[in-house]
């Protein structure tokens, strides 16, 4: 709803990012790192807010450094809902970056949240690592990035 609402205020197209989308932000691209900005658990605490630095709370966005596309807290701080459906394994999913809605058994009233929070330890704030929530769950350890459409 805030996506759209933005997207009619500006006239420019936002939404939230599908997850393929997410999870080349958070890679850095080509770059493949484990977590966002770095691959190096030892300098993990230096780009992310998460159970071993976050004080049993959210931060401030921004407060910590930026990955390699100069994107902040994809890793940690709060989990971030991506636009596609719940789905057991990536086996059948789209190759082309687009989201992956219903196709294939998708559930859709369960959405994908990527990134992990301030209350995870670093195994969860994996690039690669997901799970799903129902899409009308709410909590204080998850929010929403949203990506602008360029025309």
């Amino acid at each position: 709803a805030y996506a759209e609402w933005l997207s009619k205020e500006t006239g420019n197209h936002y939404r939230l990012p599908t997850e393929s989308e997410w999870e080349y932000a958070a890679r850095s691209g080509a770059k493949q790192e484990v977590w966002a900005g770095t691959s190096e658990e030892s300098t993990l605490g230096e780009y992310a807010v998460f159970q071993n630095n976050s004080g049993n709370r959210t931060a401030e966005v921004g407060t910590k450094q930026a990955n390699g596309f100069g994107l902040n807290d994809l890793t940690g701080n709060v989990w971030e809902w991506v636009e596609d459906c719940a789905h057991g394994t990536y086996e059948q999913a789209p190759t082309d970056g687009a989201a992956w809605m219903e196709a294939n058994g998708g559930e859709c009233g369960q959405r994908v949240v990527r990134g992990g929070s301030w209350d995870i330890s670093p195994v969860g704030l994996r690039a690669s690592f997901r799970i799903r929530y129902s899409s009308a769950y709410r909590s204080n350890f998850i929010g929403f990035r949203l990506v602008q459409d360029i025309p």
